[in-house]
């Protein structure tokens, strides 16, 4: 039986379905991204969505959605489903669906009286082409199918409305049209594996209405377009093979290269296989072979912190060393051309961010444990060096190294860590000053940078590195460490932020800690108590002024509770690691218990993957963008750590 596997209840019943979304990725920026009903609910759904350069740096939705429409003896059944303005669904070809499997292909079975039909969709990796196939499993008379297509033209970040300037020309080429309704955009090509017949009969449809877009207070309809639609007859057991692109192929080839692109997915049968697959997602390779992660679907870009958060877990974590090289080539690259105040040459969002270089260096560290210091010190020993100076020199603008050996930033006015939601440009958490877990992979980074030094006989500069972590270490506990047990966010001037927040778990996390096991313990204690979810640590203590842990409403709500009391996964990983280094074999059940909260995710909101954030309170809904680099990553090594762990104490005990 699959791992991801519906039947027609939970199918057919929209309550639930429509809280189940289908992400596909070509790792080249493109998507597709629906509910598992095909019925878009968001802006942001689409058939296909791609990257259109020429135009701006968004994602823009080219084909909606495809309708099929079985017909026998005369009869039609529409197997589509849309809903209109106020809560309308038409038509309701949800209600066929007999199963629903996502095992290596997302395939959907369909019947129709004695009709029962298969459909399989695969996005051609690193190709701006879906590919759908459709088979007659089994039928007792002559079947037609009839394709409508259903085009935007537009960008993820707003709609389309019916208008006199959309193009209907279309151009005929092999088994299919060509199409473009404005200018700028490139040619979608919309072909088939057999030869059909397109019927011209250009329309609007009308108000389609996006559900999710007006929970969060979003305009929510839209109209669009569909040219006209292909029909052809189907045999039973055959099988006819769709594919939308922005090039075109001879359609001769489109059943093989189907059939070859769904070999080569990977199974999604287990845990740890659904969130593989989740990690290759976020690939992003351009034509000039740069490599990238974003940082989550549907909306966001490449962000620097978010790349070297999570790239040890979605490659080194699972024996993928190469990738977590080819990706730091190009992030150096730009993490250089910054230091070095030259224009960028990468697609890398907030490089300027103070905390950057530092989370660099803990990726680097990570490469260490799994290549080895001496291939770490070929690979990325100068970079390490480099960076370090770049903060002694005090030369980023907004990084201050003080005579205490502590680094201080300026955040009250702009967002500066991970924590950065604003409202009209301000910081809805003001974080300046000491920021605790800048400081926690400052003494990180510096030990380390020291390991490096002693491993290269580098007497002098071990020895410089090692007067700088006896300033920071004297520093970290005196400035951060409150009488009740628990370390401040942050320390600007005379004034302490008193808030119990998850960033002081990175000093219990990391390595090196300027802390001593028994502060460590009293910290985590901390997180246990009041920060702990089945999902990950919240923002903020429910104890503390201005928890808000439910993300819901409109914008300015949405982000005045972002960091106020929601949960995170991937701050759950470095809590769980801090346990495993603290604890050891005692608490290894207990992680395993909460690595089980996440094994249901696998079944919700966008399957095979994890949520951005999920609401601080039960029953900790996961919100927010549909897949997040950063949560799969740090589930992936902490499942990984969690392993390693496991082998060491039956080699103990041995």
């Amino acid at each position: 039986m699959s791992y991801l596997r519906f039947d027609k209840a939970p199918m057919t019943n929209l309550e639930e379905s429509l809280q189940r979304e289908l992400l596909r990725t070509n790792r080249s920026g493109a998507y597709s991204y629906s509910t598992v009903v095909d019925c878009n609910t968001r802006k942001y759904h689409g058939l296909l969505v791609v990257p259109v350069p020429q135009l701006d740096n968004e994602n823009h939705v080219l084909l909606s959605s495809l309708d099929v429409t079985v017909i026998q003896h005369g009869a039609e059944f529409n197997l589509g489903l849309h809903r209109y303005q106020g809560g309308h669904y038409n038509p309701m070809g949800h209600k066929y669906i007999r199963e629903f499997d996502c095992d290596k292909v997302p395939t959907t079975t369909y019947r129709v009286g004695g009709v029962i039909l298969r459909k399989e969709v695969v996005f051609q990796h690193y190709e701006d082409r879906i590919l759908i196939r459709y088979t007659l499993d089994d039928a007792h008379s002559q079947t037609t199918l009839r394709f409508k297509p259903f085009l935007a033209f537009r960008s993820v970040r707003e709609f389309t409305h019916e208008n006199s300037y959309a193009s209907k020309h279309y151009n005929v080429v092999d088994n299919g049209i060509s199409t473009c309704m404005y200018p700028g955009y490139p040619e979608l090509f919309m072909q088939f594996s057999k030869k059909n017949e397109f019927v011209y009969m250009p329309d609007w449809y009308r108000n389609i209405e996006y559900q999710k877009e007006e929970e969060r207070g979003y305009d929510s309809r839209e109209d669009l377009y569909v040219p006209g639609y292909f029909e052809m007859t189907i045999r039973k057991g055959e099988s006819i093979v769709f594919s939308a692109s922005t090039s075109e192929i001879k359609s001769r080839r489109l059943k093989t290269l189907a059939e070859k692109e769904m070999s080569e997915r990977a199974p999604r049968d287990s845990f740890e296989h659904c969130l593989i697959n989740a990690a290759h997602q976020f690939h992003k390779r351009e034509d000039n072979d740069d490599r990238y992660l974003l940082a989550g679907y549907p909306w966001f870009k490449c962000r620097a912190r978010d790349t070297f958060i999570a790239l040890p877990g979605l490659t080194l974590a699972i024996g993928e060393q190469t990738y977590f090289e080819l990706v730091m080539k190009t992030a150096e690259r730009g993490l250089r051309e910054f230091m070095e105040r030259r224009p960028l040459s990468v697609e890398i969002y907030e490089i300027e961010q103070p905390d950057v270089p530092l989370w660099a260096i803990w990726a680097i560290q990570q490469y260490a444990h799994e290549c080895g210091t001496q291939r770490c010190i070929e690979m990325y020993g100068k970079l390490v060096n480099d960076i370090i100076d770049y903060i002694v020199d005090e030369r980023h603008p907004n990084l201050y190294l003080e005579h205490n050996g502590l680094i201080r930033t300026e955040g009250r006015y702009q967002a500066v860590t991970w924590m950065n939601s604003t409202i009209n440009g301000k910081p809805v958490v003001p974080r300046t000053g000491y920021i605790v877990e800048f400081n926690a992979l400052w003494f990180n980074a510096l030990c380390f940078a020291e390991e490096l030094a002693t491993k290269q006989n580098d007497n002098k500069r071990a020895e410089q590195l090692r007067e700088r972590m006896a300033r920071c270490h004297q520093s970290f506990a005196a400035t951060f460490y409150n009488k009740y047990g628990y370390l401040f966010d942050y320390v600007g001037g005379t004034s302490q932020d008193w808030s119990v927040r998850p960033n002081m778990v990175f000093a219990c996390a990391f390595d090196y800690s300027p802390l001593t096991r028994e502060q460590k313990r009293s910290i985590l204690d901390f997180c246990t108590r009041e920060l702990l979810t089945p999902k990950g640590l919240r923002s903020l203590s429910p104890k503390s002024y201005g928890y808000k842990p439910m993300y819901l409403g409109k914008q300015t709500e949405r982000d005045l509770a972002y960091h106020q009391g929601t949960a995170w996964p991937w701050l759950g990983g470095f809590y769980l690691e801090a346990c495993m280094k603290l604890y050891r074999k005692t608490r290894l059940s207990f992680i395993e218990r909460q690595m089980v909260g996440y094994d249901d995710e696998m079944y919700y909101h966008c399957l095979g993957t994890i949520s951005e954030l999920f609401d601080g309170n039960p029953p900790f809904r996961g919100r927010g963008a549909a897949s997040f680099a950063m949560n799969v990553a740090e589930i992936l090594r902490t499942h990984h750590l969690l392993k390693e762990y496991e082998k060491e104490e039956r080699r103990n005990k041995q």
